[in-house]
């Protein structure tokens, strides 16, 4: 399980919902508010990542816990960019809490996140792995849930597949074969973002001309709205504006 926040639209600083806002990324590490069986303090690392002025993802991830890194306040600071993504994680048990497990996982042209857990793994999403070319499961960050579904959307995003429909195709997927599957995706493009709230909370507001989401409202900014559980979330960036459209995927089973 982790929290995650995400930024598209005109140049913001990650700084400020990473760490500085009432309810920062760094204040949902240790005391989040909406739990829905996710993990009470995400300590097993966290990361954050942003376009760079050069148009390519910049990445920092640690295995420590997000408050008590000293050099990300200062590596912040100056930061300025159209699309960023943090997270912070609680590694699900049996999962290794290493530095390749932390989101975001990114490309040259991608940053993702997993707020979740895949329930029977590795059994549960065996055919899933068996479609990912073997040097790429070889290259796994780290042998974890997360990183087996970036590398499954990695594989269909280079092969030209929409990113809106690879997202919307994997967690109907990994729901089939994994019952009870969290599945909140974020996937953070240079001028698209897609994110899904499956079985665990997800919000979103305006801000200004972009439009920020994240695991539990941030702030005390007003126009905070919850996204519906199975829903998938479409932001798209013009520079200048940004627009975002919800629609139903399909309802979480629940196992409780």
């Amino acid at each position: 399980m982790c929290r995650h926040v995400a930024y598209l639209g005109p140049p913001s600083a990650p700084a400020e919902p990473v760490l500085h806002a009432p309810h920062s990324l760094v204040v949902q590490a240790y005391a989040p508010k909406d739990m829905r069986g996710g993990g009470t303090v995400n300590v097993d690392g966290f990361g954050v990542g942003w376009f760079a002025d050069d148009g390519y993802p910049t990445r920092y991830r640690r295995a420590g816990p997000i408050w008590t890194d000293p050099a990300l306040e200062r590596m912040l600071r100056p930061v300025r960019s159209t699309a960023f993504l943090g997270a912070v994680r609680s590694g699900t048990v049996g999962m290794p809490v290493t530095e390749g497990a932390c989101a975001p996982f990114a490309d040259d042209d991608w940053l993702f996140s997993h707020n979740g857990v895949v329930l029977g793994w590795p059994e549960s999403v065996a055919g899933l792995a068996e479609e990912v070319p073997v040097v790429d499961l070889l290259r796994l960050d780290a042998p974890t849930d997360s990183a087996l579904l970036w590398a499954w959307l990695r594989r269909a995003l280079r092969g030209g597949a929409d990113p809106v429909d690879a997202v919307r195709e994997l967690v109907r997927r990994v729901a089939a074969t994994s019952r009870g599957a969290r599945l909140n995706l974020l996937l953070v493009g240079r001028s698209v973002l897609v994110a899904t709230a499956w079985s665990h909370s997800l919000w979103s507001r305006s801000a200004g001309a972009g439009v920020l989401i994240a695991s539990e409202p941030c702030d005390e900014e007003p126009g905070w709205r919850p996204v519906p559980d199975g829903g998938l979330l479409v932001a798209r960036s013009d520079g200048a504006s940004t627009t975002c459209e919800v629609e139903k995927i399909a309802q979480p089973e629940r196992t409780e």
